[in-house]
């Protein structure tokens, strides 16, 4: 984690500009009033700002003490509420509660193992909106760990049996607003009632 708190501290993957798909999954969602959001491996927060702005009432956690501060400080500057958590997701330190969320974001994070309780967490009729990197030959790519790539199609059958609303596999970079340079798998999917 230490590396991730370098990135934030420097302002690296700091940017507020929520995410075009994002966006469209709020749209899709209708108002925010009263409704339940999460954002899992929240970063500094972009998402969970968006969301409290919208009258979602935010569940945002990160693993970074950093970028968990940064948020906060942004939610104070703007007189949001964020319910933040710092929790390393892949220790367990943070379940998500079942059938407790109306929207359900997961932004350049994969961790494969909690997808079903991902899932689990949407209410029904509720929104899970994801992009995450996908495997890439692009010799341009920056090198990563496999572990933290998506398959072609992976994402869309983690959701088989939803409503997929939107889903696209990026040629190359994607338009999202933050520093992403991969091919990426884009989802909205509907969870039915």
């Amino acid at each position: 984690m230490a590396d991730w708190d370098a990135r934030y501290g420097r302002g690296d993957y700091a940017t507020e500009e929520p995410s075009h798909l994002l966006v469209r999954a709020v749209e899709l969602c209708g108002a925010g009033a009263g409704r339940r959001a999460l954002d899992v491996a929240c970063g500094a927060g972009r998402h969970a700002l968006f969301l409290a702005a919208r009258g979602f009432r935010v569940t945002a956690v990160d693993a970074s003490r950093v970028g968990v501060e940064l948020m906060l400080g942004r939610a104070r500057e703007r007189g949001l509420e964020v319910d933040a958590r710092v929790a390393d997701l892949e220790r367990g330190e943070f379940q998500v509660e079942p059938e407790a969320y109306d929207l359900v974001c997961d932004f350049y994070y994969l961790q494969r193992d909690l997808f079903p309780a991902l899932r689990e967490g949407v209410r029904a009729g509720g929104i899970f909106a994801a992009a995450i990197h996908l495997t890439d030959d692009d010799p341009r790519a920056r090198p990563m760990n496999p572990d933290f790539l998506l398959s072609p199609g992976e994402l869309r059958a983690e959701f088989e049996g939803w409503d997929i609303l939107h889903y696209h596999e990026t040629a190359g970079h994607d338009a999202d607003p933050g520093q992403h340079t991969r091919r990426s798998a884009e989802l909205i999917a509907r969870k039915k009632e």
